[in-house]
């Protein structure tokens, strides 16, 4: 059945002031509060057609309507405003940002902390690292006869602390050399692609193959043990909502957000750049039944990096946590591409 205009406007209604307060609201409510031009009998009407359809429940006989899953579903879909964020919260985001390094890792890191602060919910994001990576540079330093540091810069990254070993018979000259040569056929190119065509190049490095074969290995490793890093900020505030006064919820929300597993499912099914994703309830204990995630993506250079998002009680203020997921993941994509 299609609801109608007045009807829609009750259940935004209903879900907007339960979503505030977490108590019932009743026709008393509506007509007084929001309006004012309807009888609280009209309103009690429209309430319990809404019921009979299946977007509202209540606690006891005489209390006050609640959303149900479906309600909250439509809500998002169709009745939700669009939020924004204060000038205040924009600048604290960007202040939060200016404090980081170049790391991906750091930056994601603190990601997730500035997502939480602002929606006082827990959130989480998950960093991967992609073929599609293009490397920037490549550094060579020798500091023994036969040992070299190997510091390599990516779009998205800098892997160091990696030490190769180099012919002893090798000048500083031909280091130098050797270095100048990798960074003209790897600058550019993605890991995807040099370890592909790894053997079609190696052609170019006849005189430095013990080299660049140590290189390719460096690369080889990094790509295979890259599983991704997991962040969680804000598991205790799940506490703050009256939802989880009941320890065993609270176990089992901790269960599902400390498995990284779990986290790392839940997150990559959003591949799509900042557009927000919003799971309210599970049918398949992927989450909590009472709860509700919100996810999004995030990119550096059109390179797909991670995901990141809240998880909350489905009486999740929507409004603030997307609007904060899209101004959190603009800011984010920004500094990325600046950087």
């Amino acid at each position: 059945m299609k609801l109608s205009d007045r009807k829609k406007q009750i259940l935004k209604i209903v879900v907007n002031d339960y979503i505030k307060t977490a108590q019932p609201v009743s026709s008393k409510q509506i007509s007084d509060k929001y309006m004012t031009d309807l009888s609280s009998a009209t309103v009690r009407a429209e309430l319990a057609q809404l019921e009979e359809l299946g977007y509202l429940t209540h606690v006891h006989t005489s209390s006050g309507r609640v959303p149900s899953k479906d309600a909250y579903k439509l809500y998002v879909d169709e009745l939700m405003s669009r939020g924004k964020l204060t000038v205040k919260e924009l600048s604290f985001i960007k202040e939060q940002f200016r404090k980081q390094t170049s790391d991906i890792e750091s930056v994601v890191k603190n990601t997730v902390k500035i997502i939480s602060e602002l929606t006082d919910y827990t959130s989480l994001a998950y960093s991967t690292m992609s073929k599609e990576d293009k490397i920037l540079n490549v550094k060579i330093f020798r500091f023994k006869p036969t040992v070299a540091l190997l510091l390599i810069v990516t779009e998205n990254t800098l892997i160091r602390d990696k030490v190769i070993r180099i012919p002893e018979d090798m000048t500083d000259e031909e280091v130098e050399n050797a270095n100048e040569i990798i960074n003209r056929m790897f600058t550019g190119k993605s890991f995807g692609e040099v370890l592909t065509y790894s053997d079609k190049i190696e052609s170019e490095f006849i005189e430095f193959r013990e080299i660049f074969e140590r290189i390719i290995e460096v690369l080889e490793d990094y790509v295979s043990s890259s599983s991704g890093s997991l962040f969680l900020e804000g598991e205790d505030k799940i506490m703050n909502h009256p939802e989880y006064s009941d320890v065993e919820k609270v176990k089992n929300f901790l269960s599902v957000v400390n498995s990284k597993e779990k986290v790392v499912d839940l997150l990559g099914e959003n591949k799509n750049n900042i557009e927000i994703s919003i799971k309210i309830g599970s049918e398949d204990d992927s989450i909590p039944k009472d709860c509700s995630l919100v996810t999004a993506s995030y990119s550096a250079g059109g390179v797909n990096i991670g995901s990141y998002g809240v998880i909350g009680p489905i009486r999740m203020d929507y409004q603030k946590v997307v609007s904060v997921l899209e101004g959190v993941g603009k800011i984010l994509e920004e500094m990325l591409k600046d950087e």
